[in-house]
């Protein structure tokens, strides 16, 4: 036997049949050597899986990194680039703070790696709890700007239409 040319293959349409992906659409119906179905709908993590705290998980972890002085890791479970990119900004700014970066591992994975370095006044520690504290502040006071500013967008907006329903 030649080893150089294989006898042509022959499709198997009930084989191509009998693996569906995503849905029944003539589209849709691939070959498949697993034999596996992909079911989005099944295979899901569930929402509420992606900010909950499990039993037994912390929400912040704390590992000292000792290759470099005053040097820590935090991990942040259950949240994302939102909280990291606000934290890493808000300690950029501190005037104790050599360094501040943060990673997703994985962007299916709701957590994020923060690491910061300080001169050594402050451990970084305390320097992310500062931080912290700050954010809150800031936060607070946007929310009442904004909440006075859609109160007074209200009442200018009612006042109008008080002056289409009066004829002015």
């Amino acid at each position: 036997m030649d080893l150089t040319q294989h006898p042509p293959k022959e499709r198997d349409p009930e084989r191509e049949r009998s693996v569906t992906f995503f849905d029944n659409s003539a589209a849709s119906y691939r070959y498949n050597p697993c034999r596996t179905k992909v079911r989005p709908h099944l295979d899901m993590v569930a929402r509420f899986e992606s900010f909950v705290l499990l039993p037994g998980e912390k929400k912040v972890e704390v590992e000292v990194d000792t290759r470099i002085p005053s040097t820590a890791i935090f991990t942040f479970n259950k949240e994302d680039h939102t909280l990291g990119n606000m934290i890493r900004s808000r300690l950029l700014s501190s005037s104790h703070v050599l360094f501040s970066g943060y990673k997703v591992p994985h962007p299916l994975v709701p957590k994020f790696i923060l690491r910061v370095q300080t001169d050594g006044q402050i451990t970084p520690k305390e320097a992310v709890i500062t931080a912290c504290h700050e954010l809150v502040k800031d936060l607070g006071s946007l929310s009442r700007e904004f909440t006075k500013e859609y109160e007074l967008r209200k009442m200018v907006g009612a006042g109008a239409q008080q002056n289409v329903q009066n004829g002015v």
